[in-house]
């Protein structure tokens, strides 16, 4: 599991099929969202409202990464669907979940989503996990963690 203080170093691939290194992005803030799953309708719904405030990230420097659970041509097909203007990427061994310690819950049926916000250092500052979907992504709760770094 990722915890409040540590500075994970996940196998990331863009999938565009660059590697993706949160590393080389120190310097800015980073938001992760982990997605439960392509066809999550709640996930797809935090996708849609931070899309919608894609500028106040900006203007916190604020850089939203999507992480999806599939391949890299399933998670393509889905930010084409959804017009998803944020880096999308996946597990380059297996899946980026599994890596952060999101775990498939219910007797392996649901996937956990939620988010986790890296400071300018690259340093966890907060994080939320769910396994409902409709609670892993909290706006207040993020915008609140974003205001809080220096």
């Amino acid at each position: 599991m990722i915890e409040i203080g540590s500075v994970p170093a996940l196998a990331l691939q863009d999938i565009d099929g660059g590697a993706f290194a949160i590393q080389d992005h120190r310097g800015s803030r980073v938001l992760l969202y982990f997605l439960r799953a392509p066809s999550c309708a709640q996930c797809n719904a935090a996708v849609r409202s931070m899309t919608a405030d894609r500028a106040s990230f900006a203007a916190d420097d604020v850089e939203v990464v999507i992480v999806v659970p599939t391949d890299a041509a399933e998670a393509r097909v889905w930010r084409d669907k959804h017009k998803v203007p944020f880096t999308v990427v996946v597990g380059r061994d297996g899946t980026a979940h599994a890596e952060a310690g999101l775990l498939r819950k219910v007797f392996g049926a649901i996937q956990q989503s939620g988010s986790v916000l890296l400071d300018r250092q690259g340093v966890v500052r907060h994080t939320h996990i769910a396994t409902n979907p409709g609670a892993s992504y909290r706006k207040a709760e993020v915008a609140q963690a974003i205001a809080s770094l220096t």
